[in-house]
């Protein structure tokens, strides 16, 4: 039998949600307040900043010092193509430790996380080193493929944790029906794990897209996406604020507003197969 809940406790409850969710957003809400500012204002108190005069100019600035759409689009190439590739790859490797397992899968699983515990920086000289003698440097082919190997691990881990929740009995019937093994991947095995497919798509959409270290480091005006973008406005004569808020701003808002629209996606496939 379900458990009572009170209206006081529903109110207290929603009380502290918010609170947290204020918490959570404040930073963006500010960098969104100094965005609409000149210099001069945003360096004031927080008060004053609020009620001084709003304008348009930093973007404006941005937009004239920097070719916005370029590194716009240097960011989706990176992050939709490191996230696909990944795909690609972690397919076929999820379903095997998920339908074939071994002694040693789990071993494996924790192999593959373990990379994750590498501080970047540990791999920095001889990936820099490879990229210069192929002639990578400052080139989105080379981030696609950074990007990729470096989320690799959580993309299989994901898709991993969904197929075990899909009955094997379902593959073995396909099999029994005559499917060959690539048709039982693509026509039965994903088909049935598409929320958890698209939750992972999007959360690796993201990662690569927040991405900042490799793509400072291995970048310099070509392939620059939108994390090098933001870091321009940072320079040894101090930090512009109001510009920077702006730059920020125009980073993030397409990654915020895709993350709005699939919000209900994302959130189905985080929970795939917690309810049993």
């Amino acid at each position: 039998m379900a458990r009572a809940v009170t209206t006081q406790r529903k109110a207290i409850n929603t009380l502290i949600a918010w609170i947290v969710g204020l918490l959570i957003f404040f930073p963006i809400l500010w960098i969104f307040i100094l965005s609409f500012h000149s210099e001069g204002d945003a360096i004031k108190s927080p008060l004053e900043v609020i009620t001084s005069t709003w304008t348009f100019e930093s973007y404006a600035t941005v937009q004239e010092r920097s070719n916005y759409f370029r590194h716009f689009w240097n960011s989706v190439v990176i992050s939709v193509g490191s996230t696909v590739l990944g795909l690609i790859i972690a397919v076929p490797s999820a379903w095997a430790m998920a339908f074939v397992p071994g002694k040693r899968t789990k071993d494996v699983l924790m192999w593959m996380l373990s990379t994750k515990m590498l501080p970047p920086v540990g791999v920095l000289l001889p990936i820099y080193l490879i990229c210069q003698n192929l002639g990578l440097l400052d080139t989105r082919i080379a981030l696609v493929f950074i990007l990729m190997m470096i989320n690799l691990p959580i993309i299989i881990w994901m898709l991993y944790t969904y197929f075990r929740e899909i009955p094997g009995e379902i593959l073995e019937a396909a099999r029994m029906d005559g499917a060959s093994l690539r048709e039982e991947v693509i026509y039965v095995l994903l088909p049935m794990a598409v929320p958890g497919i698209a939750s992972t798509l999007l959360l690796n959409i993201i990662l690569a897209w927040n991405e900042a270290f490799w793509t400072l480091t291995l970048t310099a005006a070509k392939a620059a996406p939108l994390t090098a973008f933001i870091a321009s406005y940072s320079s040894p004569e101090g930090l512009f604020y109001a510009k920077l808020s702006a730059a920020s701003i125009m980073a993030i808002a397409p990654i915020l507003i895709m993350g709005w629209f699939s919000q209900k996606q994302l959130v189905r496939g985080l929970t795939f197969g917690a309810v049993k």
